[in-house]
């Protein structure tokens, strides 16, 4: 038989537990628009209204703006910056495979050294080739204009990506192999479904 204590703590535990009053959501603060940087916006639209819809801005940030490109119009775009803006060479160019959408996006980075205002500024001029499942770079359609009549110190950056990625660049006056044996015959080596045998 039990005794009235431990009769009186079993029927307290089958009780419903006191509920916590809830509190009210408190609402999320309104999003602030973003202060874009005057001077790189000021930039930005100068190229979008020579060019209107053939130019897309990808990104505008302090020292930073990204235009996007399609291949028929970057060699204007390149001429514009370099004559309009006084942008006046390629620091590097830069290579990203994209095999999910059947691209190679090649970026150009375009800096100044006669413009002060320009000293800090990078402009990312990026444009895209098709992607051969099976390349035979220089003889398949992954082909780009060359800038090198518009910024000569692309010329070895071309080149690099030409054998790192396969794309080859039209008008180019040294399409040649870089770093790569010139007899070179597997996938170029910077694509992403590049890989080292034996391993």
């Amino acid at each position: 038989m039990m005794s009235s204590d431990s009769e009186t703590s079993v029927l307290n535990t089958t009780e419903k537990p006191t509920e916590k009053p809830t509190e009210k959501p408190v609402a999320k603060p309104a999003a602030e628009s973003v202060q874009l940087p005057a001077f790189e916006k000021s930039i930005s639209e100068k190229i979008v209204e020579k060019f209107n819809d053939k130019v897309k801005i990808a990104f505008v940030k302090k020292d930073r703006i990204k235009i996007d490109v399609d291949k028929e119009n970057v060699h204007d775009v390149a001429e514009f910056i370099r004559d309009e803006l006084n942008y006046d060479h390629v620091e590097s160019v830069s290579g990203v495979d994209y095999p999910q959408d059947k691209e190679i996006e090649v970026v150009y980075h375009i800096g100044s050294y006669t413009d002060p205002s320009l000293s800090r500024q990078i402009l990312a001029l990026s444009t895209r080739a098709q992607r051969e499942e099976n390349p035979i770079p220089g003889n398949d359609a992954t082909k780009l204009p060359t800038l090198r009549d518009v910024f000569y110190s692309v010329e070895f950056h071309e080149r690099e990506v030409f054998e790192m990625f396969g794309v080859f660049f039209d008008g180019h006056p040294d399409n040649r192999r870089l770093l790569l044996p010139e007899d070179w015959a597997d996938l170029p080596p910077l694509r992403k479904d590049f890989a080292i045998k034996g391993r």
